[in-house]
């Protein structure tokens, strides 16, 4: 069994944990958040924590209880902190711009790329950086991880949509042979 799941998960005061069999929904002071979970995994809310066990010793079942720890631990996370990305926009004539409920992208193409904002997550553009922000981990990331695709950063200039806290390896280049 994993480590994570050996501990109890802590709730916070002001959050609040319904469980509908197998389905669990957080509520807390930035939104609400639920998700749905196999039936082979008891999470059980006692007393101000939730403690996730298995009912069957199987290998499947023994990976999975790590993980749901950490989506539990994400949740409350979410609706009581919330979670952020920030991309930096980098290069000549890159620059990202909000239209009503997409983001238009300026990426060196011929053409802008628009990009629809799911609902749950607030984007913010100031100079070269968007920020996104919203209470699902997972959703925040996977926008964040198609934006960047649609430039990622190249080696030689580092022009592209990279993370804030990405390190690009930088290549030399040419030489000029003397």
């Amino acid at each position: 069994m994993s480590r994570l799941a050996k501990k109890p998960i802590m709730i916070p005061e002001k959050v609040e944990v319904k469980q509908d069999g197998d389905n669990l929904t957080i509520t807390g002071p930035l939104g609400t958040l639920s998700r749905n979970f196999k039936r082979d995994i008891k999470i059980t809310v006692v007393d101000g924590s939730i403690q996730v066990e298995t009912t069957r010793n199987s290998l499947d079942v023994r990976a999975l209880v790590g993980t749901y720890a950490s989506l539990i631990k994400n949740m409350i996370k979410g609706v009581t902190e919330g979670f952020t990305k920030k991309l930096i926009i980098e290069g000549t004539g890159y620059r990202a711009k909000l239209s009503g409920n997409s983001i238009i992208l300026s990426l060196g193409y011929s053409h802008d790329v628009p990009m629809e904002v799911p609902e749950g997550i607030k984007a913010e553009v100031k100079d070269e950086t968007l920020t996104l922000t919203g209470t699902d981990n997972e959703l925040v990331g996977q926008f964040a991880a198609n934006i960047r695709a649609k430039r990622p950063p190249e080696p030689y200039k580092g022009k592209g949509v990279r993370y804030s806290d990405e390190v690009i390896e930088r290549k030399q280049g040419k030489k000029a042979v003397t």
